[in-house]
């Protein structure tokens, strides 16, 4: 009787502990993380584990040169296009993609791989690379303890992917296509009864497109909605643009006007800086004419 009173007591502690291990939210010695980066007409998106260096010596000795690795720590590294890019002048399709690297002194390897589950050199297969990158290796100043993957110097159509640790980081440069076919749609949808005038002036002048339709599509704007001073103040920035430094006032002060009824602070200091900018640059206007 004892003994089975004992036993009992025993398998009890070890349900005990077995239930309390399975609670407790050990820290994981390299943090999973992920990123989703609005990019251009869609997103890129990162899933990575993120290992410290913790006093070794990172490049070199725990990750040997020239060696494959997975690019982080336990699982894959992944990666993820919304759209077509343009990667270091490689054209790259949407998608998803394991991120490989092989590390070298001064330049290293990337890849760009259609096999998701490649997280060690056995399982790599070169055969299922999608692309394949050489770039140099550049020395940071800053120490980065952290394994990192970033996504910076974000354009509307450019971004760069930088990989850093210890005081060693590379970059690829990621190029949208967008361009080619947002204009296509807009020239298509505006041809069409329900026409996103003001979304499509913006977009001409933001970039740097036909600034003659651009006016015509915010004055379209303004018909459907003389109240908009956030279409004003577009319309003004446009006229600064071709030159038109007089009527760019004109529509800038109305913009003005009527940000201060509406009590924008935003569109009324917005106005006020852009006529500082207008009036100097019509005071430049008569200095070129002058003869020397």
């Amino acid at each position: 009787m004892k003994k089975a009173i004992i036993l009992s007591a025993f398998v009890g502690s070890l349900l005990l502990t077995n239930v309390n291990a399975q609670t407790i939210p050990f820290p994981q010695a390299s943090p999973t993380t992920s990123i989703s980066q609005n990019f251009a007409t869609s997103k890129i998106e990162l899933s990575y584990s993120r290992p410290s260096a913790k006093g070794r010596k990172v490049f070199g000795e725990v990750v040997p040169f020239g060696k494959f690795w997975r690019t982080g720590a336990n699982g894959a590294t992944l990666i993820t296009f919304g759209e077509d890019v343009k990667i270091n002048g490689t054209e790259v399709k949407a998608g998803k993609y394991g991120l490989i690297t092989f590390p070298g002194e001064t330049e290293w390897t990337i890849v760009l791989s259609k096999d998701l589950n490649v997280n060690s050199v056995e399982a790599y297969k070169q055969e299922n690379d999608a692309a394949r990158f050489t770039v140099k290796s550049e020395k940071l100043n800053d120490y980065i303890e952290t394994f990192t993957i970033d996504l910076n110097n974000m354009r509307n159509d450019m971004c760069d992917l930088i990989i850093k640790w210890e005081r060693t980081e590379v970059r690829l440069n990621i190029v949208s296509f967008y361009d080619d076919r947002l204009s296509k749609q807009i020239l298509d949808i505006m041809g069409k009864d329900t026409r996103p005038y003001y979304g499509a002036a913006n977009y001409y002048f933001d970039n740097n497109k036909d600034l003659g339709q651009a006016l015509a599509w915010v004055n379209k704007s303004i018909e459907a909605n003389p109240k908009a001073y956030w279409v004003w103040y577009l319309k003004a920035k446009i006229q600064k643009a071709q030159g038109n430094y007089a009527a760019a006032l004109e529509s800038s002060m109305q913009s003005l006007n009527l940000a201060k009824a509406d009590k924008d602070d935003a569109y009324t200091r917005n106005n006020e800086n852009l006529q500082t900018e207008i009036k100097a640059l019509q005071a430049e206007v008569p200095a070129k004419g002058k003869k020397k």
